[in-house]
């Protein structure tokens, strides 16, 4: 009996998850009621109300969740800074999570999203393999932070465009497109200024 409920429950929340991401897709989170998400995915109010306070709550789990999802992938596949090969399989099991739950994705990191979630996003990418390129980059070089922001940003338009895309490539595929990317930028960076 329990298994039979927990079915339904984990089934409930994803109609929940999939209908706010439809409505985050066209409209702030702001902008989002409760009422007006039940009608979307034909649940009661009160079932909304056994899982969640209100909108922001389910955001906040949704997010929580995400990110727990990213930091699980970033402990099975350590980045070893001495090899250079230890990037992609982290980089390419980051866009398989984003392609398991690509309409969620696209809306918190679409331009209705929460930025503070990008801002996370951000952070994480730095944190995880963009901090490895100063040792890569001149001692001391007062210019670093610009393409540190180009690379970035980059990654994470990059995203964005192949979430929205609808024949878009496998997470393989966008994923060795992203390390060539930032590959390039460094060695253009790093050729600029001998």
């Amino acid at each position: 009996m329990t298994e039979k409920m927990d079915r339904r429950v984990r089934k409930t929340k994803a109609q929940l998850r999939e209908g706010l991401a439809r409505l985050m897709q066209k409209k702030s989170i702001k902008e989002i009621s409760v009422k007006e998400l039940v009608d979307e995915v034909d649940i009661n109010r009160s079932t909304f109300y056994l899982h969640y306070t209100d909108i922001y709550q389910m955001l906040h789990k949704i997010e929580e969740e995400a990110m727990q999802n990213i930091t699980e992938v970033m402990q099975n596949h350590p980045i070893d800074p001495s090899n250079p090969d230890s990037v992609l399989p982290f980089i390419v099991q980051f866009f398989s999570i984003m392609d398991k739950d690509r309409d969620l994705c696209l809306a918190l990191l679409g331009p209705h999203g929460d930025m503070a979630f990008v801002e996370q996003i951000e952070n994480l990418l730095a944190e995880t393999f963009l901090k490895q390129l100063p040792d890569r980059f001149p001692k001391n070089d007062p210019d670093i932070k610009y393409p540190y922001a180009f690379i970035l940003n980059g990654c994470v338009g990059l995203i964005r465009t192949w979430l929205s895309s609808p024949q878009s490539e496998s997470p393989e595929q966008v994923a060795r497109l992203t390390y060539h990317l930032i590959e390039n930028t460094i060695q253009g960076y790093l050729n600029m200024k001998k």
